[in-house]
């Protein structure tokens, strides 16, 4: 079924993101769309039905099945030097759970960096690219992939995927949720630039396993310790022993 845009329309209460919005069939990556061409504006959307070359984080396939979820990227070139980049970040993974929980009332939690989660089972995953020019980054494009209507899923190395709507065993809007997950989107990118601690603070709050045990894989590399805190730029903080190490990425797992 493809996008109802009058539906999608009426909902938006944006200033700029997705004020440019392209539609596609289908692409090999959006993100990849993005980054590569000089053509298009602040807060443009790029939505593809299908992705040849999909990918999440670690160059991980990306699978969804056509006309089913939401699948598209957000070019970002204004406040770059405002915001912290991992804001970008934080922020679109705290637009997902507050539009799951505003139009569903179901509880979504927040796996760091990129996944969101449903009763421990992902539903929605990010992959944040940007393109820099010696130290000055130029634009940031964030990726976004929403498990919707799909019901039947590849297996999966981390996490057990779901959707929407195997969570509320109903079919689901996809205009209604990607139109408040875009409006949230806008919001809280203006809260970074103000007060970027309350991002920080609303992330933790959503966070999964802060505080507790969990062992971070990075590369080949596998480090156990107590997960401590997010610091004021996004970064994991694990204390190992007595030390306290500062995290830029990794995958995340349960110590047992």
């Amino acid at each position: 079924m493809l996008i109802n845009f009058e539906e999608f329309d009426i909902r938006m209460e944006t200033n700029y993101i997705g004020k440019h919005f392209y539609y596609l069939d289908e692409i090999d990556s959006t993100n990849s769309v993005l980054l590569n061409d000089e053509h298009y504006d602040n807060g443009t959307v790029l939505f593809a039905e299908h992705q040849t070359a999909g990918r999440g984080r670690m160059n991980r396939r990306w699978v969804s099945d056509h006309g089913k979820n939401l699948t598209f990227s957000i070019l970002l070139t204004n406040n770059i030097d405002i915001i912290n980049v991992n804001f970008f970040n934080l922020c679109a993974g705290l637009s997902i759970v507050s539009a799951i929980e505003n139009l569903f009332q179901l509880q979504a939690k927040l796996k760091w960096p990129n996944d969101v989660l449903i009763s421990n089972r992902k539903v929605a995953g990010l992959l944040l690219e940007s393109v820099s020019t010696g130290n000055i980054i130029k634009k940031v494009v964030i990726g976004f992939g929403i498990n919707v209507n799909q019901t039947q899923f590849p297996s999966m190395e981390n996490l057990h995927p779901t959707s929407l709507r195997h969570e509320l065993k109903k079919e689901i809007s996809r205009e209604k949720i990607l139109s408040e997950i875009l409006n949230q989107y806008e919001e809280l990118l203006e809260t970074a630039i103000k007060e970027p601690n309350k991002i920080i603070s609303h992330w933790k709050e959503k966070c999964l396993y802060l505080g507790e045990q969990i062992k971070i894989t990075i590369k080949d590399e596998q480090i156990s310790g107590k997960f401590k805190d997010i610091d004021d730029e996004g970064f994991l903080l694990l204390e190992v022993g007595d030390k306290t190490e500062k995290i830029y990425s990794g995958e995340i797992g349960v110590s047992k």
